[in-house]
């Protein structure tokens, strides 16, 4: 999915707009007038006594609270809040290319907005889970083949494990230890296309063997003295 795309379903916890009084936090039925205390400014002045004198300054309205209305009775389903806590479980559209810790957004899927106004949008990072087959910079794999040495010297084609699939590599006579190999277009795509895509690199390892059997050291020291 991190590489190619697709849709993951998730869930998640947001603010949503009370169903009962549409977000307003209001008790259906019940009035809402201006606060006589401040007249709907929802401050008030007051005049304090101060080492320079009287002075006034403003604070919030202790009747509305700073709301400028009364309620005559607030929603017994969101307490007044005008939202409620809910969980849910969504999909959400993964585009080809993503790493580890990018971040999507998803529209409308936020918290609600107060007084019934629009949901915010939802940002999701994504933790890539990692192959042990390998290793991701950028839009180019890195990987590791394991060859006999046998091989190495003769040369063989081998089955490499690429995203797609299996890939036959051909490794010719001679391959030297920690030689790397490229395999066009077996990397990651671009992000948002499927189009662009890197490469993958294969980097060669010969296992030398700790033990020979009698005829294959026969054979290497036989090979040995023809090299002299």
């Amino acid at each position: 999915t991190a590489l190619f795309g697709g849709q993951k379903k998730i869930r998640i916890t947001h603010l949503e707009t009370c169903g009962t009084c549409t977000g307003s936090g209001v008790a259906p039925g019940a009035s809402v007038t201006t606060c006589p205390q401040c007249g709907g400014r929802g401050v008030i002045t007051q005049t304090v006594q101060t080492i320079l004198g009287r002075m006034q300054q403003q604070a919030r309205c202790p009747t509305c609270g700073g709301s400028g209305n009364v309620v005559e009775k607030y929603c017994g389903t969101c307490d007044g809040k005008g939202v409620q806590k809910k969980s849910k479980q969504i999909t959400i559209t993964i585009p080809p290319g993503v790493d580890d810790g990018n971040r999507l957004r998803v529209r409308g899927e936020g918290d609600a907005g107060p007084k019934g106004g629009p949901s915010g949008d939802l940002y999701v990072f994504l933790k890539v889970t990692a192959d042990p087959r390998f290793r991701r910079d950028g839009m180019d794999i890195y990987s590791d083949i394991k060859l006999s040495y046998v091989d190495a010297i003769l040369g063989t084609k081998i089955a490499v494990p690429t995203v797609d699939g299996d890939v036959e590599l051909n490794l010719p006579a001679g391959t030297q230890p920690g030689t790397t190999m490229r395999i066009a277009d077996k990397g990651a795509p671009k992000l948002n296309s499927l189009n662009v895509r890197g490469s993958q690199f294969v980097k060669v390892q010969v296992e030398i063997p700790k033990q020979l059997s009698p005829k294959e050291r026969e054979l290497v020291v036989a090979l040995k003295g023809q090299q002299k």
